[in-house]
């Protein structure tokens, strides 16, 4: 009689095995584990009976900063994305017919962490290894360099120097793996966990997983963030995504449901009446930065996209602002060579300096063995039809409400002055 339940159960098992989604560990820090090379194809994955003809491959970079830099590349049969784990799991482009997720940095090649000084020129050495279309900022910090007071190891108080944007983005992963859905609709998933420990510090730990359907036009990001630590953690998480041709020129467009518009800055206040459009790429130009505050819809969500000048190719963001309540503009219509790029950036928090953004109260706090998830999906549109379908939507979730656009910025928190009018 024990013969048909021990057949039964191996049928169950067998069964689990096969619905379980193909997973290939790529890099396991803990056993000392990193594959080189590898790749799979459609026809790899036993029963796979979708249209799409996609691939996924993995190589590391050699020569020059870029020496030993771990790519991942993902082609779903109609959009193609690179994930760059020795860079914080960050996203070097994506590519969907002529539509472009990127930028076209001074920096050409993908910098290892090991060449970057992050506390260089004054504490902008980030910014010599960026190149990214999406790199995230954080985790402990993220925004304008400066001093910050922090609890040292005795209890006393003390100040200490914040880069900018933070580590996250110059921290290789200690875990990746892909893994592929064996039923339809076939989800791929590129998955990473980056650490940032330090003793008598911050116990963050960050999983990220890049996914998307076969013969999508979509993909989106998913980032489950954990206090590790014992006691509560302050944190702060930007995602600095980043644009320029063929989306960005003369005459582009932001299209966002904004409740108001703020400058970061004086220097931006005079530019604030302009802030939704671009300009075409000019030497000398001073970066421009506008602090946007979101309407959500009936979920909690909202959606902003970057549309060309013709309005026939976009790129949207749609997420929530319960996640992520801030969206930061940052304007750098710069001479081509010099980087002409425009970031539209989600976060808990705007890019000021944490000390600013803590007396704002935008800056987070994990309770110990706490989560946080953040989630991101972004969409190509390579038509006018399209481009005019996702806008007519935000402009449908702004409806007849009028966004307010801020003259002056914020009060700065230590001067005790009025607040923007």
């Amino acid at each position: 009689m024990q013969f048909p339940r021990l057949i039964l159960a191996g049928l169950v098992l067998s069964l689990t095995v096969e619905a379980a989604p193909l997973k290939k560990v790529l890099t396991d820090a803990t056993k000392g584990y990193r594959v080189a090379s590898w790749q799979m194809v459609s026809s790899d994955l036993p029963g796979y009976r979708g249209e799409a003809k996609w691939h996924i491959r993995k190589r590391i970079l050699q020569g020059g900063k870029q020496e030993g830099v771990d790519i991942i590349e993902v082609d779903n049969g109609k959009l193609r994305f690179r994930v760059i784990p020795t860079r914080g799991m960050g996203i070097l482009d994506a590519n969907l017919g002529d539509v472009r997720l990127g930028w076209d940095s001074p920096i050409k090649e993908v910098v290892h962490p090991k060449f970057i000084n992050l506390e260089s020129r004054g504490g902008l050495g980030w910014i010599e290894g960026f190149n990214e279309w999406m790199a995230r900022c954080g985790l402990e910090y993220a925004g304008h360099p400066g001093k910050d007071e922090f609890i040292t190891n005795t209890g006393d108080k003390g100040q200490m120097d914040l880069t900018l944007h933070g580590k996250i983005s110059n921290i290789p992963a200690s875990e990746v793996m892909v893994t592929v859905d064996r039923q339809a609709p076939y989800t791929i998933r590129v998955r990473g966990r980056v650490d940032e420990r330090v003793f008598f510090g911050p116990k963050l730990e960050l999983w990220t997983e890049i996914s998307t359907v076969p013969g999508s036009g979509k993909f989106t990001i998913s980032d489950t963030l954990t206090n590790r630590g014992s006691e509560p953690q302050e944190f702060m998480l930007i995602y600095h995504a980043n644009y320029g041709s063929p989306l960005l020129e003369q005459g582009a467009r932001l299209v966002a449901a904004a409740e108001r518009v703020a400058p970061f800055n004086d220097h931006a206040a005079k530019a604030v009446k302009t802030w939704d459009t671009y300009a075409a790429p000019r030497s000398g130009f001073v970066e421009e930065v506008f602090q946007i505050f979101p309407f959500a819809d009936k979920k909690g969500r909202t959606t902003i996209q970057l549309q060309n000048a013709k309005g026939d190719r976009g790129v949207s963001m749609n997420w929530s602002l319960e996640e992520l309540p801030y969206l930061t503009q940052w304007k750098n219509t710069v001479a081509n060579s010099d980087g002409y790029v425009t970031g539209l950036e989600p976060g808990t928090s705007f890019p000021h300096n944490r000390r600013w953004e803590r007396a704002k109260g935008r800056v987070s706090k994990l309770a110990p063995g706490q989560s946080r998830s953040f989630a991101i999906t972004f969409g190509i549109q390579s038509t006018q039809t399209e481009v005019a379908e996702v806008a007519r939507s935000i402009q449908a979730l702004q409806g007849d409400r009028r966004t307010r656009v801020l003259q002056r910025p914020e009060a700065d928190p230590f001067n005790n002055g009025d607040e923007t009018k």
